[in-house]
C-alpha cells in the first residue's frame, strides 16, 4: 500500500467539511494521515471534532499577535515544521501571506463554496440568487495569491429550486463539499 498522505488541516469554524475528510479516512476511501488540525479561532468548534477524534490540534490565536504580519509568520513557522504533502484549508477566514503560499506551491488546497470563476469571496450563496442562476455548487482549487483565483482542481454542481434560500443552497452545497474534498484528496494520495 502506498503512503499516506500527510495532510494539515487549518479550520476557524465548526469544521463539518473536515470531518468529512476525517471520516473517509477512517472509512479508508482516503489514504491519508492528519498531522494536525490548526485554527486561528481557540474556540472553533473543528477543534473540538479533532480532539474528538485523536487528532493533534494547535490554535495560532490571532489575537494574540500584534499584527498580521506576526501571526502569519507564526502559521509559516508551524507549517514548515510539520512538512505536510499538503495544507487543507476548511474553513480557514484568513488569506494567507505570500511567503506562506511561496513555501508550499501548489500544495495548499481550498474549497469554495461556488463555481469558480464566478462568486469569488463571501456571501456567494445570496449572490447567486440574486443573480438567478440556474447552477451553483462548489470547486476544489490550489491556492495562490489571489482570493479564489488559483487553478480550478475540481468542481460539483446542483440545480438551483425555486423554492432555494440561501440557507438551504449553503446545506446542499455543504453536502457536495463533504463529497468533493476527501474524493480530491484521494486523486491526489493516488499520484504520490
Amino acid at each position: 500500500m502506498k503512503k499516506p498522505l500527510r495532510l494539515v488541516v487549518l479550520l476557524s469554524g465548526d469544521g463539518s467539511i473536515f470531518e468529512a475528510i476525517v471520516e473517509a479516512i477512517e472509512a479508508q476511501r482516503l489514504n491519508a494521515e492528519i498531522l494536525m488540525v490548526m485554527s486561528d479561532n481557540p474556540n472553533a468548534y473543528g477543534l473540538t471534532r479533532a480532539r474528538l477524534h485523536n487528532l493533534n490540534t494547535h490554535t495560532i490565536n490571532v489575537k494574540e499577535y500584534s499584527d498580521t504580519n506576526a501571526f502569519q509568520r507564526a502559521l509559516k513557522e508551524a507549517l514548515v515544521t510539520l512538512k505536510p504533502d499538503f495544507i487543507v484549508l476548511s474553513g480557514f477566514m484568513r488569506i494567507l501571506a505570500a511567503d506562506i503560499i511561496q513555501a508550499f506551491p501548489k500544495r495548499i488546497l481550498n474549497i469554495h463554496p461556488s463555481l469558480l470563476p464566478q462568486y469569488p469571496g463571501l456571501h456567494t450563496h445570496e449572490r447567486v440568487l440574486a443573480a438567478g442562476d440556474k447552477k451553483h455548487g462548489t470547486t476544489v482549487h490550489f491556492v495562490d495569491e489571489g482570493l479564489d483565483s488559483g487553478p480550478i482542481i475540481a468542481q460539483r454542481e446542483l440545480t438551483i429550486l425555486p423554492e432555494d434560500t440561501a440557507e438551504s443552497l449553503q446545506q446542499r452545497v455543504k453536502e457536495l463539499e463533504k463529497v468533493l474534498y476527501p474524493e480530491v484528496l484521494q486523486r491526489l494520495a493516488d499520484r504520490l
